[in-house]
């Protein structure tokens, strides 16, 4: 078995201001985790230039019908998976559109799967059963920057003219060699030595939250800082909806129910149809008028 040399990770590294974790009380390592968790979002702030061209990037697939496929192994998939997933519901995608990879497949979400991120083709092969195209996007994830999975997957994107980022949590990183728009998040040792879905887990969760929210918004599926196109599957939402649709328009509940269940549930048409004084047949013509853009039908 080859060795793999893991002393010039920095998320492998001791931390000085954390020995004696097991000697401390429970409040005195709750502040000093807490401490540790504050580098976190700084250390995403210095990379925000970084982030910035590749939400520009996924604009500009979903505006050419293409997708965002997150892929990582261990805590780095389980956080796309679950970016992936909450696109759904949040702007009304279909399950398609932004998709997450994890090394070992579903199973790999609760169980480790062994070998699977230690496999260059898995990682291929996960993207070809997609049928990727030039048109994706595909980021890779990985906290220690070296993931094979990962790698093997970026160098197949490449292959097909995908666009291609990475998302590490060390500088230098390996899979950076491999994109085109790397991003690397330094938030220094962890507070519990090589445990990395804790800052680096939380740094991971910012930026995807970030590219995914951000890029929905470059696309419409956002009005002012309402969230215009979630989907009603419970009680919950379908009371969220009706309130979006007051604070969207300054209507009362009652006006806000009769134009959604009007508007077949559609929070953004129920709105478009408010502002605009329309039926739903002319809103809808408008909203595919202004591709979909609140704003947009308004002027």
């Amino acid at each position: 078995m080859t060795k793999i040399n893991l002393n010039n990770l920095t998320t492998e590294q001791r931390n000085q201001d954390t020995f004696g974790l097991d000697s401390m009380s429970v409040k005195e390592a709750l502040v000093l985790m807490n401490k540790e968790d504050e580098r976190v979002a700084e250390a995403v702030r210095k990379e925000l230039d970084s982030i910035e061209p590749i939400i520009e990037q996924t604009i500009n697939a979903f505006n050419n019908g293409g997708r965002l496929i997150y892929m990582g192994a261990g805590t780095s998939g389980r956080l796309g998976v679950l970016d992936a997933a909450e696109c759904v519901p949040t702007f009304g995608v279909n399950p398609d559109m932004v998709i997450g990879l994890i090394a070992g497949g579903e199973k790999a979400m609760t169980i480790a799967v062994e070998g699977a991120e230690d496999s260059l083709e898995l990682g291929r092969e996960d993207l070809m059963k997609l049928k990727l195209t030039d048109n994706d996007i595909v980021l890779g994830i990985a906290a220690s920057g070296r993931t094979p999975y990962v790698i093997g997957g970026l160098n197949y994107a490449q292959s097909v003219g995908a666009t291609t980022a990475s998302l590490s949590c060390n500088k230098h990183a390996k899979i950076s060699q491999h994109a085109e728009f790397p991003i690397e998040i330094n938030v220094g040792p962890e507070f519990l030595t090589g445990s990395t879905r804790l800052k680096s887990g939380t740094a991971q969760k910012l930026v995807l939250n970030m590219i995914s929210t951000i890029s929905m918004i470059g696309i419409g599926k956002v009005f002012n800082n309402l969230m215009v196109d979630v989907k009603a599957t419970n009680e919950k939402l379908v009371e969220r909806a009706k309130r979006i649709i007051m604070q969207a328009t300054d209507c009362d509940y009652e006006m806000a129910e009769n134009y959604f269940y009007d508007a077949d549930e559609d929070v953004k048409l129920a709105i478009v149809m408010i502002l605009t004084n329309s039926d739903k047949h002319t809103a809808k013509t408008k909203l595919v008028n202004a591709n979909g853009f609140v704003k947009k039908t308004l002027s």
